[in-house]
C-alpha cells in the first residue's frame, strides 16, 4: 500500500469532520506522523485526532513493524488521508519531506522505537519513515522524536549516545515517561504542547508569566471546607498557551483534578491565604512580564477553623470574614507590573460587564479585565468552553464568542502581547 497528497477534488473524509474542534491552533498546518513498532503505537489513533482537533492535517507514515501492531486501515481511518506502507515510484517520503512548499510543517515520529533513533541519528534509511525522517532533516523540517521502550533499552549506552546525536542535529526528543521499568510515550498532552510550540508564532520567547488558577478553600474543621466551582481550566489553558508561543510560565494553582501543562512551573496551594503569599513570594523573586488572576479566590472565609471534626447534627454559626484582593496586593508590590485580572459576574447584560471590567482598570489594579457571565451557558465554571469580552485601557475591548477555552485563551494572550 502506498500513497501520496491527496488531490484537493476528492471529497472530504467524514473523519476530517472534527478538524479545528478544539481550536484552530494548528490550521493550515501539516504533520507528519511517523509510526514505528512500539506496543505505544495504540496512543497514535488518538495523537492524530487531537492534533486534528486543533487545526491540522495529518499524514501517517508506517514502518513494517508498526503494521503488525495497528493496521493502517485505522490511521487512514482516523486522519481521513492515505497511510504510506512504503516507498513507490511516487517518492512518498519526498512528497512530504522534500524541498518544495507543499511538504509538511513538522515530522513527528511517535512512538520512536530504539531501532529507528539508532537508524535516523546513523542515516540509516530502510523503512519509509526512517527515509522520510531524513529527507526532513536534510530539508530543514522541524523533526519531533518520542522514545517508547523498556528502560533496560533507554539506558543502553547506545541509545543514550543516539538520542544525544538527534539533539545536536537540531532534533527534538520528548523525554518518555519512567514507569514500570518503561520509558512510556508521553500524554497525549505533553507531546501536541511540543508541536505546538514548534510550529506557533514563538511570540513570547523571553517573556515570563504568572498564572493563578483554580479555586481556594477555606476550612471550617478539620474535614470540611467551603469552596466554589472553579475547575482551574481556563488558567491552565493560559498556561499552554503560553508555553505554546516559546514564553516561560509558572502556574500558582488551587485544588483541582485537572493536570497542569507538563512543562510548567506548577505551585500547589489550598487556601486563599496559601495563593496570596505564593504569588507575592514569586512576584517578589522573579522578573515577571506579566501576572494574569485567573483563579477563582474565596471573597470569604471562615473566621477561625476549629481543630477537630465538629459534631454533626446541630446547627452551628460560621463567621465568614472578607479575604484580601491579590491583585489589589501584587499592585501595590509593582506600579508597571502587567497585571490582568478575570471578572465574574450573574445576570448582567455586556454594557454592565464592561462597566465593571472598567472599574477596575480606570482604579490601576488592573491593565487588562477578562470579564464573563456566569448565568450564560457554557460559561465560567467546569466546562470546556467560556464567551468573554476582554476589556482595555480607554474604549479598547473584544468580545469573544462562546469558544473552547484553549481559544479563549489564545486571544487573551494575543491581547496582553500588544501590551508588552
Amino acid at each position: 500500500m502506498s500513497s501520496s497528497k491527496i488531490d484537493e477534488s476528492v471529497m472530504q473524509h467524514t473523519s476530517k469532520l472534527i478538524l479545528g474542534s478544539i481550536s484552530n491552533l494548528l490550521a493550515g498546518k501539516s504533520i507528519a506522523l511517523c509510526v514505528t513498532g512500539s506496543v505505544a503505537a495504540v496512543e497514535t489513533v488518538h495523537l492524530a485526532r487531537r492534533l486534528m482537533r486543533h487545526g491540522a492535517e495529518v499524514h501517517c507514515v508506517m514502518s513494517p513493524s508498526s503494521q503488525q501492531i495497528i493496521h493502517p486501515y485505522l490511521l487512514e481511518w482516523a486522519t481521513g488521508n492515505p497511510v504510506v506502507t512504503e516507498l513507490t515510484g511516487q517518492i512518498e517520503h519526498v512528497t512530504l519531506a522534500g524541498k518544495h512548499s507543499g511538504r509538511v510543517d513538522l515530522i513527528l515520529v511517535a512512538p520512536a522505537t530504539a531501532n529507528t533513533i539508532g537508524k535516523v541519528a546513523n542515516g540509516i534509511d530502510d523503512t519509509p519513515v526512517t527515509t522520510t525522517v531524513s529527507s526532513g532533516i536534510g530539508a530543514h523540517i522541524p523533526v519531533v522524536v518520542v522514545p517508547a521502550m523498556h528502560e533496560s533499552m533507554y539506558d543502553h549506552p547506545a541509545v543514550i549516545d543516539n538520542v544525544k546525536k538527534l539533539k545536536a542535529i537540531g532534533v527534538t526528543v520528548i523525554s518518555p515517561r519512567m514507569e514500570e521499568a518503561k520509558a512510556k510515550i508521553p500524554s497525549i498532552d505533553a507531546i501536541v504542547s511540543h508541536v505546538l510550540t514548534l510550529v506557533g508564532p514563538n511570540d513570547l520567547v523571553g517573556k515570563y508569566f504568572l498564572v493563578s488558577a483554580g479555586p481556594t478553600r477555606g476550612w471550617l474543621d478539620k474535614i470540611r471546607y467551603i469552596t466554589n466551582p472553579s475547575t482551574g481550566k481556563m488558567g491552565i489553558a493560559l498556561a499552554e498557551e503560553i508555553l505554546s508561543r516559546g514564553g516561560e510560565v509558572t502556574i500558582v494553582l488551587g485544588p483541582t483534578k485537572e493536570k497542569p501543562p507538563d512543562n510548567a512551573e506548577v505551585i500547589n496551594v489550598e487556601t486563599s491565604q496559601e495563593m496570596q503569599k505564593s504569588i507575592l513570594d514569586k512576584l517578589q523573586s522573579d522578573k515577571i512580564d506579566a501576572f494574569i488572576s485567573a483563579a477563582a479566590v474565596l471573597d470569604y472565609t471562615p473566621s477561625k477553623k476549629e481543630e477537630r471534626k465538629r459534631p454533626s447534627g446541630k446547627p452551628f454559626t460560621i463567621e465568614l470574614v472578607p479575604t484580601d484582593k491579590i491583585i489589589e496586593e501584587a499592585r501595590k508590590l509593582s506600579k508597571d507590573l502587567l497585571i490582568v485580572g478575570f471578572k465574574v459576574e450573574s445576570g448582567v447584560s455586556d454594557e454592565e460587564l464592561v462597566a465593571r471590567g472598567k472599574e477596575k482598570i480606570e482604579s490601576g489594579i488592573c491593565d487588562m479585565v477578562v470579564a464573563n457571565d456566569a448565568d450564560r451557558e457554557g460559561v465560567a465554571f467546569e466546562g470546556d468552553t467560556n464567551q468573554v469580552i476582554i476589556i482595555g485601557k480607554g474604549d479598547t475591548q473584544r468580545m469573544v464568542p462562546l469558544s473552547s477555552k484553549r481559544e479563549v485563551a489564545k486571544a487573551v494572550v494575543d491581547a496582553i502581547l500588544e501590551l508588552l
